[in-house]
Parts: C-alpha cells; structure tokens; sequence
C-alpha cells in the first residue's frame, strides 16, 4: 500500500506515547503497526497494546497491555466485552429493540507501518425489513504508530426509500476485568472505589424505587455497606464529557474514554448521558433520550435519506509504575484529552464522510444583549452559548438529534469563534446565562469547505415587555441554585457528601418535600424569603401513609402598592425541567374552574429519578390582565396535578413579573 502523507504520523498528531510498565511488560514505543487477520479474529499490534476484534464481527474481544493478557472482561461472552450498540424501533412498535452491532463484511482500509485502519460493514436489504434496523453500518478501527490506545467510528446510512424508524440510542461500550478495575473516575471532584457488580445482585443488593438504584446491604467491599449504587449518580452534561473511565492498581493501569468533539452527539452541550458505572462499564454515548425523552429520539419518515459520522472516540491505556496514588493516571488521563482536543479534526480517519480541517469552515462575530430595563447601552453577551445547527426554530437546538452541532463560549466581550465546521446548512443559535429565552440569526448560513465568515455584531433582545415587579432564582437553565435538600442517611452515596457542586445527585431526594412540607405545601413570600433556603429544587408530588401521591401546589405572595387598570402585566416562568408534568397557573383564586393559564402535559425528561438538575428548557410568557391582580397582598398558585408517581414533576429555572410597559 501507498504511504500516507498525513500530520497523523508526527508527534503532534498522536500525542506522546505513554507507555510506562514495570519490568516484564515489553513494550517498544517505536515499534511499526501490524494487522493479523484469521477466520475468527483481526489482531492489531503497536509494540505498546495489541487490540483483537472478532472476524466479521468486529467486536472488541480482548486487549492486551501491560502485562495483563486482556483488559476486557474474560468471563463475558465475547460478543459482551467492547460493542457498539443501538436501539431502534419500527414504526407503530413503542418498546425499541437492543441491537449489538456485528459485522458481516470485513475489510482493511488501509495499514502500513504507521497506521492501520479496519472496516466491520453491516448492510441493510429488503428482505430484512422489519427484522434489522435500516441503516448501513460501517464501524471503523484505528491504531497508530507510537500511541497508547485505539480509536473508533461509526458511519451510519439510511438510503433514499428505505422504511421508516425510529432511533432512540446509540453508543459504544466497554466491559473490563472486575477483578481489576476498582476505581473509577470521570472528574476531579467526581471519583471513588466502586462497587462490584454482584453488589447489586440480591442478597447483597437490595432494590429501591426503580431498577437502576440499589442499596448496598452487604457489599463484597464492607467499606461500602449502606451506600445507593445508581449508574445515573455518574451522568454528566456534554460540555464537561471528555474523559472518564477506570483504573486498577494491581498493576497500575488506566482505561479511559477521550471524546475530543461534541459535534457528532445530539441535543447540544447542556445534554446529559451516561458516563461510566459499576460493571466495570465504560460508554461513549452519541445518541440518547436521557433527560429528554422522546424529543431527542430522531424519526426517519417518508423514505428520508441521512448520513452521519460517529466519533471517532479515543481509548486510551496508561500505566505508572506506583500504584499508591490514582491521580497520577486521571492527571494524565487529562493530559492526553487536551492533545486529543487540539488535534481535532483527526486527519488520520481515512472515511471520505469524516471531514478534515481543510474541508470546513469557521464562523465568528460578536454578541451584545439589549434589554433596555436594565441598562441603556447594549450589554457584552459574556459566556453566552452560540452555536451552530440545523435549520430551526429559536431554540430547536435541544431538541435537535439528526445533524451535527457546534458550539463555543463566547469571550467577556461576546466575542465567538466556533472552528471546524462541517460543510452544510445551518442556522446560529444562542443563549446568555443570566437571560431568559433563545437568540436564533435569521439567516440560514451555508458551510463551504474553507470559509472563515465573520457575522460583526449581533444583537439578542430577550423577553421583555416591562420592567421587573420581581424576580426568584437566576435565569441559567438549572435549579441548583434552589434548595437541594440534604438525602435521608439511610441513602446515601458518600461522594456526594459535602459536594455542593452536585449534593442533587443523591437518591431519593423527591420524598423529602413531604418530610418539609407533610401537610401543606411551600409558600414562597417575596421580600422575605430566600430562594436558595425557601424554594425546594423541585416540585414533586407528596407521598401519603397508603402510597398513593398527592398533587401539591406553591404559592408565591407579593404585593403591589398599586395596580395600573386596564393594563396587561407579564408573568415569565422558565422550566429546568418537565416529568410528565402540568403547569397550571391561578392568580389569587385557586379555586377557579379552569387555571389562568396551563401547559397542559408536557415533557418526558425524568430528571427528578435521574437526580438530573434539569432536562430540557421550556418558557412560558403569560399575559396577566390587571383585573386578576388587587393592590396589596397577592397570591399565584403553582399547580402540578399529576399525580400517578413520585418522579412526575417540574424543576423551575427563573420566575419574573414584569410591570406593564411604563409601570
């Protein structure tokens, strides 16, 4: 085969092997790469790990590095050790079906002493319609000269009149060795000595209110007795989703998940998904409907064609030769992240659809915010979220799960540079912490391959019609400035122990609103009380002695001096989330037949379970007539009147009256 001519085989490129192993470990860093092909297996070798995948399959059935004949979990199946997976369903069927990706075609794509890349193809035909999801599915393997780990991709096809389906998950997964692999870890503040698998397993695993939640009763590890075991406790948005996995200390070796772009996974960077869990299990998740629901589900309808470009997603090994101290393979875990980061886009990946650098374009400009009650000049968008996506409505972007999206953080001046944009049709979108609602640029943009467009000064005019009466809670699409509860002792996870960062992921949380309020419901008076100690994180449903739930309804008290007759007041109300939920509003008179104003049921997020601190965004701007308001002392009523479960609720992000225009 031809050389490769390509920034990949330099240093900068793959990053500095990393490659430390105690004495019996061979490992020659300079060593060529090699492809080894049988009827059953394709093994691929760089002097520092060798990778076997199963022939055609292309599963990932062993990893040998450091001494350690595989890192991949030896009492599994083969197929249930390192996959790629799915979820679809035909149209009409609501329960989706799991699919593990296997291969029926392989083929290599390219290899010399520098690189090799491997191709695993399934193709879709007619005659498995109704049987096989209709996609065509090209998984792609990469080692490279020199680098500790392997990278992998996925290109996923649905032809031109092919049937219709749904797609509500897609990922790749990794099982280790649980005899090795103890700790885990997927932040800073955000690591720990795990459970075992057969924890969760009764007798030593007792269930609690769902499936996914298990008390430790007695765990293989006594230090963990009595802690919750929850594999959403370790979701994290994908802003901050770059690397996460697992280590053993005997010997010293880190198993890490790098995902250097968020441009291939849905819904946008304040998405949340899985990261690593007991098992030991490590996912790298493109596409899900966690904390969202069937909104972040793509339907593919009318015979629609559409492409797209998983990954690639990087696997990274490392090693040290002093076991006593974890942070030393997470700080360099981080470490080969960024490098990750600064080489994207990889331009090693040898698929004509994965773009490289020269073949996208870049877009930057300046954002200013005008909001009039507040200040007389134009305001710096500072630390504003623009982005690139498909053609929408303002806002459409977190629900947006079929293209690519990109984003950046905008510059205390408001200044953007969003890079490496694939070539496409694309409308900008932003919103600014601190501001309700969603900015959206009129014009479609076009991505040629090479552009550099330079958009000047754009200008967000938020929601606004009059001047604030008053305001509760701070406008950034969370609730976690409002009252997160401490959890009951019997449940808890002690990572989350005086974290305040993240004190929401605790179990069970939702049942201690009934312990705050067992016979009557909040009461949030303005002026006097303080959201952060008076205004519980959610709104959830209250538990009776018998099981059932009740439906609970806040009040906020204020009052005016005067009411402007004849004038219509402004009352906005932002969601940080919605579980099959209903926001019914009454303005001093509950016990009115119909609310002033309803959402009817909507959202499907289940961040209150989750121990989510949002899901999706939603705002409501309600027009208040004067003649519901009196002067002195008035009452809103919040009520949720669903009440089948303990997790059907709301989680409030911002609640503003505005005065009419002039107050």
């Amino acid at each position: 085969m031809g050389k490769l001519s390509c920034r990949s085989l330099c240093a900068c490129c793959m990053g500095p092997p990393r490659a430390a192993s105690p004495a019996g470990a061979a490992v020659d860093a300079t060593a060529g790469v090699t492809v080894k092909v049988t009827d059953r297996y394709v093994e691929i070798k760089n002097g520092i790990f060798e990778l076997t995948l199963s022939n055609p399959d292309g599963i990932v059935t062993g990893v040998r590095y450091n001494g350690v004949d595989n890192l991949m979990e030896i009492l599994n199946k083969e197929d249930n050790r390192g996959y790629w997976d799915l979820v679809w369903n035909p149209p009409g069927q609501k329960t989706g079906i799991f699919d593990v990706i296997k291969g029926t075609e392989f083929r290599i794509i390219y290899q010399d002493e520098n690189q090799a890349e491997v191709s695993f193809t399934r193709n879709w035909d007619p005659s498995l319609e109704g049987k096989a999801v209709p996609l065509n599915i090209d998984k792609r393997f990469i080692v490279l000269r020199g680098s500790s780990g392997f990278y992998t991709y996925g290109i996923y096809e649905h032809k031109e009149g092919w049937p219709d389906f749904g797609l509500g998950e897609t990922r790749v997964a990794f099982k280790l060795r649980k005899d090795k692999f103890h700790y885990m870890a997927l932040a800073d503040d955000r690591q720990r000595i795990m459970p075992m698998p057969d924890d969760r397993l009764p007798p030593r695993g007792q269930p609690l209110a769902y499936p996914e939640a298990v008390l430790l009763v007695d765990p293989i590890n006594p230090d963990l007795r009595g802690e919750v075991d929850d594999k959403y406790q370790y979701s994290c948005e994908d802003q901050y989703n770059n690397v996460h996995g697992w280590m053993s200390f005997d010997p010293p070796i880190g198993f890490w998940q790098i995902t250097p772009s968020d441009e291939f996974r849905t819904g946008g960077p304040l998405k949340q998904n899985l990261t690593s869990h007991v098992g030991p299990t490590m996912l790298a998740m493109f596409l899900s409907a966690h904390y969202a629901g069937d909104d972040l589900s793509p339907k593919f309808t009318n015979g629609e064609y559409w492409k797209k470009v998983h990954g690639p997603v990087f696997m990274y090994l490392n090693s040290s030769w002093d076991g006593s101290d974890p942070t030393m393979l997470w700080e360099d875990a981080k470490v080969q992240m960024m490098i990750e980061k600064e080489n994207w886009p990889y331009c090693f990946a040898l698929s004509e659809d994965f773009q490289k650098t020269e073949q996208r374009g870049c877009v930057s400009g300046r954002l200013l915010v005008r909001d009039r009650y507040i200040d007389d000049q134009d305001l710096y968008a500072s630390g504003a979220y623009v982005g690139l996506a498909l053609p929408g409505e303002a806002g459409s972007w977190q629900r947006e799960c079929k293209g690519y999206q990109f984003w950046c953080r905008a510059d205390v001046d408001g200044s953007f540079y969003i890079r490496n944009i694939v070539t496409g049709k694309y409308n900008l979108y932003a919103w600014v912490p601190g501001f309700i609602g969603d900015y959206r640029l009129d014009a479609t943009l076009t991505i040629s391959s090479g552009d550099d467009i330079y958009l000047g000064d754009l200008v967000y005019e938020p929601p606004r019609d009059g001047p604030t009466m008053w305001e509760i809670g701070v406008p950034d699409r969370s609730a976690a400035e409002f009252y997160v509860p401490d959890p009951n002792p019997n449940y808890v996870n002690r990572l989350y122990i005086n974290h305040p960062a993240d004190r929401f992921r605790q179990y069970g949380l939702w049942e201690r609103y009934a312990e705050l309020y067992p016979n009557s419901d909040l009461v949030y008076t303005v002026g006097q009380s303080d959201y952060t100690t008076d205004w519980f994180y959610a709104q959830v449903n209250r538990k009776l002695d018998d099981n059932t739930y009740q439906p609970t309804t806040w009040q906020i008290k204020f009052n005016l001096d005067s009411v402007s007759p004849s004038s219509t007041y402004k009352f906005r109300v932002a969601l940080a989330s919605s579980a099959l939920a209903e926001l019914q509003v009454f303005f001093n008179d509950q016990d009115k037949a119909r609310p002033h104003f309803a959402t009817g049921l909507i959202g499907r997020e289940n961040a209150i379970a989750r121990h989510g601190i949002h899901g999706l965004y939603w705002l409501f701007n309600i027009d208040v007539a004067s003649a519901w308001l009196v002067q002195g002392v008035n009452t809103i009523y919040l009520k949720q009147p669903r009440s089948q479960s303990p997790f059907q609720g709301l989680m409030y992000d911002y609640l503003r009256l505005e005065g009419p225009c002039g107050c």
